[in-house]
């Protein structure tokens, strides 16, 4: 294989509300720090041991704005995207590195009825691409959705 892959799965927890940035062009940015879980029993102590590891998650323009009204902490999500790292230096001219996911889709795993935040149902978008309207009664249940199936321009 001559090609590489950065993609990533997750399907955590967020840590706090979504935070929104917005830009002079319309353009804006929502992060939020999502937590997942391994837990596996210790083979000497027979104890039971639960690892957290955070996530900083990036999310873009009307994705970032979706999320923002649907997803408080807490909230169960999945999160589809790819890792990048950013380089800086802080005030005393150290190098500091931060690793982030940026997001290209999503969908909300808690119920509406648990939390008030998401919608009943799953609901899926590319954070790449305008989202399409919805209301927030939305009804179907079953209905999992992403901007590519609806761009196809396929006969069937």
């Amino acid at each position: 294989m001559t090609g590489t892959l950065n993609k990533v799965m997750l399907i955590g927890h967020t840590g706090d509300d979504v935070k929104m940035h917005y830009f002079e062009g319309g353009g804006s940015l929502g992060r939020f720090p999502l937590a997942t879980n391994e837990s596996y029993t210790n083979k000497t102590t027979g104890e039971r041991v639960t690892n957290t590891e955070w996530h900083n998650v990036v999310v873009r323009n009307k994705a970032a704005e979706i999320c923002e009204k649907y997803l408080k902490k807490g909230d169960k999500v999945y999160i589809e995207g790819r890792i990048k790292t950013r380089k800086w230096q802080d005030d005393a001219g150290n190098e500091k590195y931060s690793t982030e996911i940026h997001c290209t889709e999503f969908t909300f795993l808690t119920p509406k009825d648990s939390s008030g935040a998401a919608p009943a149902g799953n609901q899926q978008q590319s954070a790449s691409q305008p989202a399409r309207p919805q209301s927030d009664n939305f009804t179907n249940k079953n209905e999992s959705f992403s901007q590519e199936e609806e761009e196809d321009d396929l006969p069937f």
